[in-house]
């Protein structure tokens, strides 16, 4: 049995907080590197070039790296091995959000009785979290900051079965049509398939947090991915809308087995701006 006490857990995320806010992944930076280079619209290649610009930046002066420093999704993968000390664990994340957000100036996004006074908690909590218990005897963190306009433009799809794979692009080019420049493009597409509405939805959410470009493991999956990106990208919307032929840098699919009468279908875009950080205590 391992031991990790919360105060370990708090400084840990408080950190990746403002890591994810001022430092663009490396993956994601060189994805977009290669779409200025490939992007045939003199428009898109200046708008690629100023966001690369401003990533520059926001690393050199640690800034954020977008206005909306987003709401604070937490994945947590909890290894059963694991014994955590000093406290409950999700005050322990809670307070990392916390102080990462109100130490480095981070933008507080989080309001309260989102349906009436809608008035805000002053600290960015509470942290949206997903945990999930695993073999073994290690605490995974990774830190998503959501910006509101890319999650705005999530969808969730119950298809019947009979709809099938066409179903499915179908589904995710609607959803991307929909969204137009709302969410910031050039765009990375989680899509979730399989479960039940919520399942697919996290699912979704998860595969954002995946390194940017890489392929599924499965096969049939990998060959859905590529096609999914290839339509996405000629629809011509471009980067911030502007038209072009990168509307997106990828788009990630995970899949999970669903009831005989279902096939729920979630769309959840990212920003251009696709910051997570993670840690491993």
């Amino acid at each position: 049995m391992k031991e990790i006490d919360c105060r370990q857990i708090t400084q840990t995320i408080a950190r990746l907080c403002q890591e994810a806010n001022f430092f663009l992944p490396e993956d994601v930076i060189q994805i977009l590197k290669q779409a200025k280079d490939k992007e045939e619209s003199p428009a898109g290649r200046d708008i690629l070039g100023q966001i690369l610009q401003n990533a520059e930046l926001a690393a050199r002066e640690k800034m954020p790296l977008c206005q909306d420093c987003g709401a604070a999704v937490l994945l947590l993968e909890v290894g059963q091995e694991v014994h955590v000390t000093g406290g409950y664990l999700m005050d322990a994340v809670q307070e990392g959000v916390r102080q990462g957000y109100t130490r480095e100036y981070l933008r507080r996004s989080m309001v309260r009785q989102p349906f009436s006074d809608r008035v805000n908690t002053r600290d960015n909590t509470p942290a949206v979290i997903h945990t999930e218990i695993v073999p073994g005897d290690l605490l995974k963190i990774t830190v998503m900051p959501k910006g509101g306009g890319s999650e705005n433009m999530s969808r969730l799809f119950m298809l019947e079965p009979s709809q099938g794979r066409e179903g499915v692009v179908r589904s995710v080019l609607k959803a991307v049509v929909e969204a137009g420049s709302n969410p910031c493009p050039p765009i990375i597409v989680g899509v979730g398939i399989g479960g039940t509405a919520e399942k697919s939805m996290i699912i979704a959410k998860k595969a954002l947090s995946r390194s940017v470009g890489q392929p599924h493991p499965d096969a049939e999956v990998a060959t859905l991915e590529r096609e999914l990106l290839e339509k996405v990208n000629a629809l011509g919307i471009g980067p911030e809308g502007f038209g072009g032929t990168v509307t997106a840098l990828g788009v990630h699919v995970e899949t999970f087995p669903a009831h005989i009468a279902s096939l729920p279908v979630a769309v959840n875009l990212q920003c251009h701006s696709a910051r997570h950080k993670e840690a491993t205590l």
